[in-house]
């Protein structure tokens, strides 16, 4: 499966990497290349190192929003914490959208500018998207409600915010790339970082065995790599899926539903005309049958309401939530004051990963962004711990219970598309069938040994863990793992 954004030439970057640098960044999204660039024009010798290829993972497969209205997150944060730490929480994801637009016009990177609208598509949905608008009016944004959308599927009225935007997330890095390099920094690809010395020097280990050192190093992964601060514990990651349609009229609208089963919906330019891009069907990673079906609901969804739509691609992304709503971003526990990270955005990382840049830029150079001091007075309140302990309480249930069902299912050979889990003694094995090459592989996460389950959508095999996702080879697709699955077959 390949985004709209990422159906293209790959990103070129560079292809050698020096053995020191002021700052190294890990990982080329979206936080990750605006961070490289911000301290690359201060001066300072940068490289992003990238283990797949700029774009690979949650950026490159982002619906594009780039908007202050996100869903119902303002009326999480407010059950959660104070107004000023939601406000904190807004000024940071409008001075990142401001950011963000800025470099566009600056770099002709084109974007539309379309209201957002976050709506209850039946009556049971009403009171969650008036809590969001009551929550957006309360921090200052200038929603308004609205009876009528102009759509052609069901809605009960929903908030808007005017003046949004949306673009193609490719485009963007592309140029970011492009300035990063232009600025004197490196952009490496295709080199996989597997970890870092707890003492002595800061520096990064590869997996093809070499180390880079740095004054800094600046973790832009998703979820962090390192394991220090626990970080996987607390966050949950999610999949949501999306498809790209032809239509004739979609809605000129950036559309989220407020009530289950997510609906997403805006348009997109393409040489052809615009298209439709429908997306939802979230879930937390590894836990749902069949990531397929979730994939089927959206096109049945759509061909409903918008007869005649003409499917062009289909991909999912994954991003990880925390549990008050704010995104983690700072200084890295155990990292000595010279390790910094960046996680928990929520599905929202065009403005927060943008705000995160800017944050952590800051920081580097002893400063501090005003509304960082506010989000790091965030409490956890009752109610915010008891959400860490459902988070690992649901992944102690899926730790225990796939195990258990991996006991119980017999090993045969999978047909084609299919993968499967049995036992070989002591081990989870998981064996798969794609393109006509069978695998076997031992289905225990190398992250912290939790057993995988197929996804039959994208044909690899995901942790219900913490997120991490492989290859039918084995080989690491995202994290927290960085080491490759053994292969089963060589395995004693």
């Amino acid at each position: 499966m390949t985004s709209l954004w990422r159906d293209r030439t790959p990103v070129e970057t560079d292809a050698h990497l020096d053995e020191r640098y002021d700052d190294i960044v890990v990982g080329a999204g979206i936080t990750g290349l605006v961070t490289g660039l911000l301290l690359a024009r201060s001066g300072r010798h940068v490289a992003v190192i990238e283990a797949r290829d700029v774009g690979a993972v949650t950026t490159g497969n982002t619906t594009g929003k780039v908007s202050l209205l996100q869903g119902t997150r303002l009326s999480r944060i407010l059950e959660r914490q104070s107004e000023a730490v939601a406000r904190a929480y807004v000024e940071a994801n409008r001075e990142g959208q401001a950011w963000l637009l800025r470099f566009c016009d600056e770099h002709d990177v084109s974007y539309q500018r379309r209201t957002a609208v976050t709506y209850a598509a039946a009556p049971q949905g009403l009171d969650a998207a008036r809590s969001e608008h009551d929550a957006a009016r309360t921090l200052g944004l200038d929603v308004v409600w609205a009876e009528s959308l102009g759509v052609p599927f069901p809605y009960a009225g929903g908030t808007t915010l005017e003046d949004q935007a949306q673009l193609d997330a490719m485009e963007l890095l592309d140029t970011l790339v492009g300035e990063l390099r232009r600025e004197g920094g490196t952009v490496v690809s295709g080199r996989r970082v597997i970890g870092a010395p707890l003492t002595g020097s800061t520096a990064v280990h590869l997996e093809d065995g070499s180390q880079v050192s740095a004054e800094n190093v600046v973790l832009a992964t998703g979820v962090p790599i390192l394991d220090r601060g626990l970080y996987f514990a607390k966050v949950e990651p999610d999949r949501s899926y999306a498809l790209a349609f032809r239509h004739p009229s979609p809605p000129e609208l950036m559309l989220i539903s407020a009530d289950a089963p997510t609906r997403s919906v805006r348009d997109a330019p393409s040489c052809e005309g615009r298209l439709l891009l429908i997306g939802g069907e979230g879930h937390v990673v590894g836990r749902t049958r069949s990531t397929a079906a979730h994939l089927d609901a959206l096109r049945d969804w759509t061909r409903e309401w918008f007869p005649g739509a003409e499917e062009t691609h289909a991909w999912s992304a994954q991003d990880y939530s925390s549990h008050d709503g704010l995104p983690f971003v700072g200084a890295l526990p155990r990292g000595r004051g010279h390790f910094y990270v960046a996680t928990g955005y929520g599905k929202w990382g065009l403005t927060n990963g943008v705000a995160a840049a800017l944050s952590l830029t800051k920081q580097i150079h002893g400063q501090r962004a005003g509304w960082q001091t506010s989000i790091s007075r965030r409490i956890t309140r009752p109610s915010g711990a008891m959400e860490i302990a459902r988070l690992n309480a649901a992944v102690g249930v899926h730790l225990v219970g796939d195990l258990a069902l991996a006991e119980l299912r017999s090993l045969r050979r999978p047909s084609e598309g299919e993968g499967r889990v049995g036992r070989r003694g002591a081990l989870p094995v998981g064996e798969s069938c794609v393109e006509g090459r069978t695998c076997a592989v031992v289905a225990m996460c190398t992250h912290l040994g939790g057993t995988l389950t197929w996804n039959d959508a994208e044909r690899s095999w995901d942790c219900p863990l913490h997120g991490s996702r492989f290859s039918p080879e084995g080989d690491v697709l995202e994290g927290p793992a960085t080491r490759p699955l053994r292969n089963a077959v060589t395995t004693t």
